[in-house]
């Protein structure tokens, strides 16, 4: 068997120094002199640079580093969200829980509630926040239960933008809200006007995971009919839910069918629970009833075990990824253009005030920057709305599909 040759041909720029000694007016000219090094070697080992490790080396430096990740859980009272989480992370984030009578629940405010834990997986470190929202739809005027969900979501968005643009950026904390799960109760034929009302508000800002708790309590007719009518709604109502990204072409079929699968489960109907129990000699997660019990990680039975696989394992670091990319970077090109705005009607009056009454002002080249500034946020908005409606009809295109 022959052993073919492999060439690598370095480029190699020199200043000619004697040339920029000669002639005092050509200094500055450098000229280069380009040297090509041709280096010959052997297939093999010799062959073998060593750029192909970087992945490895982002990957210890991230797992050194450690990974944040926010879930808020959005849902009346009694719907399982506590329970659900814990199964979720397998672990009891609510062990002093305090559940509110009636009485309480008569002008009962929405709050928020923070939760932050350290969970450790095959070296991997994994700090989880979970926002809570206690008191959300249990008053009887629900009317403004959105308002501190949304100012929330604001206010982590404008901390992260204020680190951002400050001297120290070495140290900085994510803590904006990654994912969104909001319950949709099992007894309602819809969403209700509270729930479209609170998605409406948020949809733009935060990952939204349409979730159907305490499914054990429908049919599966039930089920697939509630679903499709979320589904319409969403669609009547134009709010944009969190998107699955398409699977790449070189992916293997096991995943991309896995892939089919957690796009038709949407919305997820779930049950969830906190008692191990013993059937035919192994220990599951599940609901005793008189009529049997209910494994949460039966497919049959829940979508819980699609919900964990999507939420932890197969789009975590999308969920996050669209956080930065759409999300975040549409609140901040709204603060940088509110900025500069500001800073031009400073500018205005501080001119109008210092040339008393003369009319024309004259535009420095400050101000010619800051508008075109200006100018290049508004197309990105304009880029970011067109590439969320592409995202909105290829979505439709592809529901299309399925139902043909």
């Amino acid at each position: 068997m022959e052993k073919s040759d492999s060439y690598a041909i370095l480029d190699i720029h020199i200043c000619d120094k004697d040339s920029e000694k000669s002639d005092g007016h050509d200094a500055q000219k450098k000229t280069p002199l380009t040297t090509v090094i041709k280096i010959q070697r052997d297939r093999g080992e010799r062959d073998y640079i060593g750029f192909a490790t970087l992945p490895e080396q982002v990957h210890r430096k991230s797992v050194k580093r450690g990974f944040d990740f926010t879930l808020m859980v959005v849902g009346e009272s009694g719907l399982g969200k506590s329970t659900l989480i814990n199964s979720l992370f397998l672990g009891d984030l609510y062990k002093n829980r305090k559940i509110s009578d009636a009485q309480d629940r008569i002008e009962k405010t929405t709050t928020i509630e923070k939760k932050t834990m350290e969970i450790e997986e095959r070296g991997v470190k994994l700090r989880l926040t979970i926002v809570d929202t206690p008191g959300f739809g249990d008053a009887i005027n629900c009317e403004d239960s959105w308002r501190v969900c949304s100012a929330y979501v604001d206010e982590q968005f404008r901390q992260y933008f204020t680190d951002e643009s400050g001297l120290n950026r070495r140290h900085m904390q994510d803590n904006r809200v990654h994912c969104c799960l909001y319950f949709v109760p099992p007894w309602a034929h819809s969403l209700r006007q509270v729930d479209l009302e609170m998605m409406r508000r948020l949809h733009r800002k935060v990952n939204i995971v349409v979730v159907i708790a305490k499914a054990d309590s429908l049919t599966s007719a039930e089920v697939k009919r509630l679903k499709t009518r979320i589904l319409n709604d969403l669609d009547e109502h134009q709010i944009q839910v969190y998107q699955f990204p398409e699977c790449d072409s070189d992916e293997d079929e096991e995943f991309k069918q896995q892939d089919r699968e957690l796009k038709a489960a949407a919305p997820f109907a779930v049950v969830a629970s906190d008692t191990v129990l013993e059937v035919g000699g192994k220990r599951v997660r599940g609901r005793q009833y008189p009529w049997g019990i209910v494994d949460v990680e039966n497919p049959r039975h829940s979508d819980f075990t699609k919900l964990r696989t999507m939420l932890i394992s197969t789009h975590m670091q999308d969920l996050k990824d669209v956080t930065q990319d759409v999300h975040y970077e549409n609140f901040r090109a709204q603060c940088i253009s509110q900025i500069s705005q500001h800073a031009m009607r400073e500018r205005g009056k501080l001119k109008r005030d210092s040339m008393g009454n003369h009319t024309d002002v004259v535009f420095t080249d400050t101000d010619r920057l800051l508008l075109q500034k200006d100018e290049e946020i508004r197309r990105m908005q304009d880029m970011l709305t067109q590439m969320q409606e592409k995202l909105k009809a290829s979505d439709k295109k592809h529901d299309s599909i399925i139902d043909v």
